[in-house]
């Protein structure tokens, strides 16, 4: 489960302003996944940062929760200016998927309709996994799935069977912050999952710092 955890720099969907110097202070626990949100940093920043994690040898991700093309495509330029390894979210548009690809990154667009601010995830799981195999067709290498911001019945129910089902790998991004929730992702088994507010709100070591808290989520995950 170690290997499938991506450390977001990010709360409340918005980028920290100390994100470089958390990274510099923990950078040295063993993850390999790192990324942050294309809001609440400017874009010279957040390209030191993206730099940073490429000389600790991490693979970096940028995730956009945008709706627009026009701001969907901003995401994704910003994404190959910095040097991301990884674009997660926009709604899917050819334009952004045929830019991402021009530039040789990878793209997991989100899956279902997302709006909203903070997101919410609307649909059936047919209609999800429908639409991702076209994505699929058009050479995209993902999706970022917001189980856990799902309205429309259990989100348990609908992430386990869209990761059962999807043909390319699933990030299940947002909302994973305890001990039960991380047990059930181990069962549902997605490529990646994300994990940022958790640990600025100190969900698991009540007193302690972002680095004990991220420290206890490692050991967490070496068990699982």
């Amino acid at each position: 489960m170690l290997e499938k955890i991506i450390i977001m720099l990010t709360h409340n969907d918005k980028t920290v302003p100390d994100a470089i110097e958390i990274f510099d202070e923990n950078k040295d626990l063993p993850i390999q996944y790192w990324g942050f949100k294309d809001v609440g940093m400017e874009p010279a920043k957040m390209k030191i940062l993206c730099d940073k994690m490429h000389e600790a040898g991490k693979t970096a991700f940028l995730e956009v929760v945008s709706y627009s093309e026009e701001e969907c495509m901003r995401g994704a330029k910003l994404a190959v200016d910095c040097g991301f390894d990884y674009l997660l979210g926009t709604l899917y548009y050819d334009s952004v998927a045929a830019y991402i690809k021009e530039h040789g990154l990878k793209y997991c667009p989100f899956a279902g309709k997302v709006s909203q601010s903070p997101s919410i995830l609307e649909g059936t799981v047919e209609e999800m996994l429908a639409q991702e195999a076209k994505f699929a067709e058009n050479g995209v290498y993902g999706t970022d799935l917001l189980g856990y911001r799902y309205v429309d019945g259990d989100p348990n129910v609908l992430a386990a069977e869209y990761i059962k089902n999807a043909k390319r790998p699933v990030c299940l991004a947002g909302s994973i912050g305890s001990e039960e929730r991380m047990k059930l992702v181990k069962e549902m088994n997605p490529w990646t999952f994300t994990m940022g507010s958790a640990l600025f709100t100190k969900n698991f070591v009540k007193d302690g710092s972002f680095r004990d808290n991220l420290k206890y989520v490692v050991d967490f995950l070496k068990t699982l």
